[in-house]
């Protein structure tokens, strides 16, 4: 009887499951679910490769043009509103940027997360900067016979001193500011403690910055993460044991992980997803006359709207008086005559209705950068500052009275401070042979002579220049700040600064990207917030002809073709040799000007 129960029972039970079970597997086949199952996995694939200029983009001739940063972000940007997307494929090729630069695509790559996509880095093999931009990432890919080089940081400082004393020659240098050590390479043989201590704390802000980083994103203890610096570098397969990386597989097999265990579905990539395209096609009499409009700049001249706008003014590269250069060769300066024009033509526009300016700029001339700053002060309208990988010494100067500076967590900062001097080469001269005559009317008439170095009287005068120069950069840094005098001096005295540490100390409102800069802009030039603003880009990009032949008023350009050539040559087989070649590109450029307010060094991620 009892086993006569247990069989209706199991009759029941199927009685009543075979139903539900019909059911599901007709909803199942329904229009929406077979779109669910057979619709594709679509995946943007976007790659990082380049050194991603800021500003205005330079026109292309032939082949690609130069992506920038801020078309680089916009990629980005699109994946993350395109609803049909179901991620990106980041492909990370070593891209040559600084700090500023790397957390600006950190933030991007965010927004995209945010959104609920899935984001994979790919990197062949990968230094800290370019794994750094990949520990945003959902995951990390790393073949087989990859590498990851996680070493730390380093500080190499070359001093020239004994060279120069072998030579014959004198570096003749004066400061203000025990930190100012932009000299200190040409009169030392090694760091003083000033500049020592400034370089420790530096380099103990990026460690934290890149310890907090990975710990955060890979979900690592900071011991674990400190103790695989020190052990670095890595196999990939040892750096997926570690925690370090997600998966050890090629790049063809991506496709293949992204369907999942059951491979359901598939995987569309949609290569150089949001890239714009070139057109080059100059064939024919038409494509002749669109060459030559390209190369005198035409096609770059585009009629503004009427919609109100934020203008986003760059100020790149080392200062000079005269105007920017720019060039196929490489090498960069900021001239005061392009940045005035730029801030002129903003401050006239009506629509414009407040400026960013984004700064990455060790500083230069004394003179240049106070008469940007003024430009920046009659301008009328809210003047916001972005900070890029530097914003140092004069970089600094013309941002000290914004509205509100925002800096990147990277950012290279502060260096309020003024060196000047010359290199007196009459003993090197002698040595080979060369003789000098000297005739002379005035105590001090020797200042400028690159025969000999200073004497007393000329050292007293050119000091007390460099101490007006000083006081004039702490007062008016002081009264920008909003900060008393004595406490912003104590800041300045020459140190540079990370962006984490000057906003600690008042030197900058904020830490944040030029999208933040921007979207504060908006705010207090009174435009809806969740509008979506014009942004005009100043100063222009310069038209190909001027870029390969110079500006018929620039002699400094002209008279450094040569040495970039060289860098730009160098640059294929030591890309360190060819750093050396265009620093020593904007000393020449630098070298008409007594007085400078330049930041003394260079810091490159690795």
């Amino acid at each position: 009887m009892r086993a006569i129960w247990s069989l209706v029972l199991v009759v029941c039970v199927l009685a009543i499951s075979c139903p539900a079970s019909n059911a599901a597997t007709r909803s199942a086949t329904t229009p929406k679910a077979m779109a669910e199952k057979t619709e594709p996995l679509r995946f943007g694939h976007i790659e990082l490769k380049g050194s991603y200029p800021e500003g205005a983009e330079p026109t292309a001739l032939f082949g690609n043009s130069v992506e920038t940063l801020s078309e680089a972000v916009g990629r980005l940007d699109k994946a993350a509103a395109d609803e049909k997307l179901s991620g990106v494929i980041l492909r990370i090729n070593d891209p040559t940027i600084g700090w500023a630069k790397i957390n600006e695509l950190q933030q991007a790559i965010q927004r995209v997360r945010h959104k609920g996509k899935r984001v994979v880095a790919f990197l062949d093999s990968a230094t800290t900067h370019d794994y750094l931009v990949a520990t945003s990432c959902d995951q990390i890919v790393m073949p087989e016979s990859g590498e990851l080089v996680i070493l730390g940081l380093r500080a190499e400082v070359t001093f020239f001193k004994n060279l120069l004393d072998w030579l014959q020659v004198k570096a003749d240098m004066l400061r203000v500011g025990e930190y100012k050590s932009a000299a200190e390479p040409f009169v030392r043989t090694e760091m003083s403690k000033e500049f020592r201590h400034e370089m420790e704390e530096i380099l103990d802000d990026y460690l934290r910055q890149i310890v907090d980083g990975i710990s955060k994103s890979r979900k690592l203890d900071r011991d674990k993460v400190l103790s695989a610096i020190d052990g670095g570098p890595y196999t990939a397969r040892r750096a997926c044991e570690l925690g370090l990386i997600d998966k050890v597989a090629y790049e063809d097999e991506i496709e293949g992980f992204l369907k999942g265990s059951e491979h359901k579905r598939d995987v569309e990539i949609a290569k150089s997803y949001g890239k714009k395209k070139v057109d080059n096609d100059f064939s024919g009499f038409g494509g002749m006359m669109k060459m030559m409009s390209l190369i005198m700049g035409g096609e770059q001249q585009k009629r503004l709207s009427s919609k109100p706008k934020i203008a986003v003014v760059h100020a790149i590269g080392a200062i000079m008086s005269g105007k920017s250069t720019n060039s196929f060769f490489g090498g960069e300066t900021l001239g005061s005559e392009t940045f005035i024009k730029a801030v002129r033509q903003a401050a006239e526009e009506k629509t414009v209705k407040a400026i960013v300016l984004r700064v990455d700029s060790p500083g230069g001339s004394a003179l240049a950068r106070d008469l940007m700053w003024r430009a920046l002060q009659k301008a009328g309208k809210p003047v916001i500052v972005s900070m890029g990988d530097v914003a140092a010494s004069g970089g600094y100067y013309i941002s000290m009275g914004a509205n509100r500076i925002f800096a990147e967590p990277g950012t290279l900062t502060g260096s309020i401070g003024v060196v000047g001097g010359k290199v007196a080469i009459g003993g090197l001269l002698e040595k080979v042979g060369i003789t000098t005559s000297v005739i002379s009317r005035g105590k001090n008439s020797g200042a400028m002579s690159m025969i000999s170095g200073f004497t007393d009287s000329e050292r007293e005068a050119m000091q007390r220049t460099l101490n007006d120069i000083y006081g004039q950069f702490t007062h008016k840094a002081a009264q920008g700040r909003k900060m008393d005098y004595d406490q912003l001096e104590k800041l300045a005295r020459g140190r540079v600064y990370t962006g984490a540490m000057a906003v600690k100390l008042g030197l900058v409102d904020e830490l944040g990207t030029l999208d933040d800069a921007v979207k504060y802009a908006k705010q207090v030039a009174g435009l809806p917030k969740d509008e979506k603003v014009e942004r005009w880009i100043l100063p222009p990009a310069v038209n190909p002809f001027e870029a390969i032949f110079g500006s018929s008023d620039s002699d400094a350009e002209s008279s450094a073709q040569l040495t970039k050539a060289m860098a730009q040559t160098l640059g294929q087989f030591s890309p360190e040799l060819a750093e050396q070649l265009k620093s020593a590109w904007i000393v020449n450029l630098l070298s008409r000007e007594s007085r400078l307010t330049l930041m003394p060094f260079q810091i490159r991620v690795k």
